[in-house]
């Protein structure tokens, strides 16, 4: 049987409280428990970073259900990266070539799961705000990190306009089917 780790990376801001967020980490977790072996942490009630750390050596696939806040993760799942990306533990790196083979996560995969207050549209034009990126390209840093740690990404799931236009049963049915696909369920 498959592990999987699944984490909550929202922030609390009053502005923000986490909702929808919450909504599709549960959905993720109900949805693979009965077919998987999942463990979870959410951030925003402390981790401990031995913890973690050994939670995702164990996890064959890892993903992260997380909002977008000023084009980037919140702070705290920033941090959690900061954290928990150990040298020694997750890679050793290469003097010969930066970045490249000196991975120790090279069997796991992860899978970002994002929420945007921006339009999907928005994306898709390059004169339009973020230029023809798409989100992958707005989160580079972070596939860098995973990356650099040997994890293989999984496809990128993403919401969008999820406070002025929300569609959350749309956006459940969505995640459900990305779900399916990448993870091979039935």
């Amino acid at each position: 049987m498959e592990n999987i780790l699944v984490l909550n990376g929202h922030e609390y801001y009053p502005h923000s409280k986490g909702r929808l967020n919450d909504e599709l980490f549960q959905t993720i977790v109900e949805m693979l428990r009965p077919q998987l072996c999942v463990k979870t942490s959410v951030l925003q009630e402390r981790f401990d970073v031995k913890d973690e750390q050994e939670k995702v050596l164990w996890a064959d696939t890892i993903i992260y259900q997380t909002p977008v806040y000023n084009y980037s993760v919140p702070a705290l799942f920033k941090k959690y990266i900061d954290m928990t990306h150990e040298y020694g533990v997750y890679f050793s790196g290469n003097a010969e070539a930066y970045g490249i083979g000196g991975g120790k996560l090279t069997d796991k995969k992860y899978m970002l799961s994002t929420t945007w207050n921006a339009p999907a549209h928005a994306f898709e034009n390059p004169d339009l705000f973020f230029e023809g990126k798409s989100v992958d390209d707005i989160l580079f840093h972070i596939h860098l990190s995973h990356k650099y740690a040997g994890l293989i990404p999984l496809e990128t799931f993403a919401c969008f306009d999820v406070k002025k236009n929300p569609d959350v049963t749309g956006y459940i049915n969505n995640l459900r089917m990305h779900l399916k696909e990448q993870l091979n369920l039935n």
